[in-house]
């Protein structure tokens, strides 16, 4: 018979899989940049968010904070180090130079943001119940936001009865990935991944809804384009 911890071990795995490629997802974007030599419209603000994220839940699941959530930090490693190289792709082809102050600005406020968190973490509390609830909020926070970002598109898909800009494999990870790490959340109950990853479960079944509602009446294109979904939502979150 396998073991709880065995069990969660394997989910986490699983996690670790579908996260990954949820972290993947925007490389296609990004290839077509590198082929285009140009960022064209292309914003980098959610990836700079994306790094926040990955640093605080990195935080997370140090032993120091939260034990026994290696696997919580071994992703969001992986996935800071691929937003750090769209990022990078981003400064190096933004030839009008708009975005790189906006990339290396944002990138320093969050490392000053982190370190100070951190610091505070270690400095003002020294048990694990509450460092795990000072990191485990904030890391709350980010990941509800992150994973509630593709809903805003929403409005548009209802109005416009198309879901043109709502890509659906994105949902479908979305969904996948807040399913899996829920249920690796309970297996040994970790109540910060559980809140965020249930409602991220939520929020891609809501998505897949309204896909499945208005998909034939959506007029189909074939067009190498950027599309707004494609570029603004980056692997939206892990763990």
């Amino acid at each position: 018979m396998v073991s709880a911890e065995a069990a969660r071990n394997i989910v986490g795995i699983i996690g670790n899989v579908i996260s990954f490629g949820l972290f993947l997802s925007p490389s296609p974007t990004f290839w077509r940049i590198i082929k285009r030599k140009s960022v064209e419209e292309f914003q980098p603000y959610a990836y700079i968010a994306a790094c926040l994220n990955c640093m605080f839940w990195v935080l997370y699941g140090l032993p120091v904070v939260h034990p026994d959530s290696i696997l919580v930090v071994t992703i969001n490693g992986v996935g800071l180090v691929l937003e750090l190289i769209y990022l990078s792709i981003f400064c190096i082809y933004d030839h009008e130079n708009k975005g790189r102050k906006k990339v290396a600005l944002g990138l320093l406020g969050e490392v000053i943001f982190v370190g100070i968190m951190a610091g505070i973490t270690f400095g003002c509390f020294h048990t694990y119940v509450k460092r795990s609830l000072l990191v485990g909020v904030i890391c709350d926070v980010f990941n509800i936001i992150m994973y509630a970002s593709p809903l805003l598109i929403a409005k548009k898909v209802i109005t416009t009865k198309s879901v043109e800009f709502m890509p659906f494999y994105l949902s479908l990870a979305g969904f996948a990935n807040g399913s899996i790490w829920t249920a690796y959340a309970l297996i040994k109950l970790d109540l910060y991944i559980v809140i965020s990853n249930g409602l991220g479960a939520f929020f891609g079944l809501l998505q897949l809804i309204l896909y499945a509602i208005y998909y034939k009446s959506t007029p189909k294109k074939s067009e190498d384009v950027v599309k707004p979904s494609e570029v603004q939502l980056s692997g939206a979150t892990r763990a």
